[in-house]
């Protein structure tokens, strides 16, 4: 029974460890297409500004043209860092926020079918957006990216060395 057991678990270890090692090439997928069409999405807002100034002021949404400028400008410069790896976990936050406030103000009936209808929750074009952003936010960039390179050559690095002003028994 022991040996039942033994392999089993060693079975499974070896199919977690494949598996897992799979898992920095996914986050460098999502990151690479959704960042791209991230980017896309807000190079598109803001070569065509008066008509997403004009779609935010018929939802209601408070101070449109500052707005759209925000929005397209987060998407922009968001979907480039996600692209890249760089800050990844900080831009996917405000990114998210994004796409729940476009599901709230733009697609609120998809939004609130999320239990009873789904399939109409995630047919919505902000669904894939705030799936990828959600991703990243909680799992990071992966090791394929400059977020994780910068750690390496910090922790590399080591301890960086105290500063006369930190050895200073006034600092504490």
């Amino acid at each position: 029974m022991s040996k039942t057991i033994d392999a089993g678990a060693r079975a499974y270890s070896l199919f977690e460890r494949a598996f897992s090692s799979l898992q920095s090439p996914l986050l460098l997928a999502v990151r690479l297409y959704w960042g791209w069409q991230f980017f896309q999405t807000g190079l598109g807002k803001l070569m065509h500004i008066p008509k997403v100034v004009g779609f935010f002021t018929s939802l209601g949404i408070p101070l449109p043209a500052f707005n759209a400028y925000f929005v397209s400008s987060l998407e922009l410069v968001g979907g480039a860092l996600l692209f890249l790896g760089l800050g990844s976990r900080i831009i996917a936050l405000p990114l998210t926020i994004d796409m729940l406030v476009a599901y709230i103000t733009a697609d609120r009936a998809a939004l609130f079918s999320i239990f009873s209808d789904p399939g109409k929750f995630y047919a919505s074009d902000a669904y894939t957006f705030l799936f990828a952003s959600v991703l990243i936010l909680i799992f990071g960039p992966g090791k394929i990216s400059v977020d994780y390179a910068m750690g390496y050559l910090r922790r590399k690095r080591g301890p960086r060395p105290q500063t006369l002003l930190e050895k200073s028994p006034l600092a504490t």
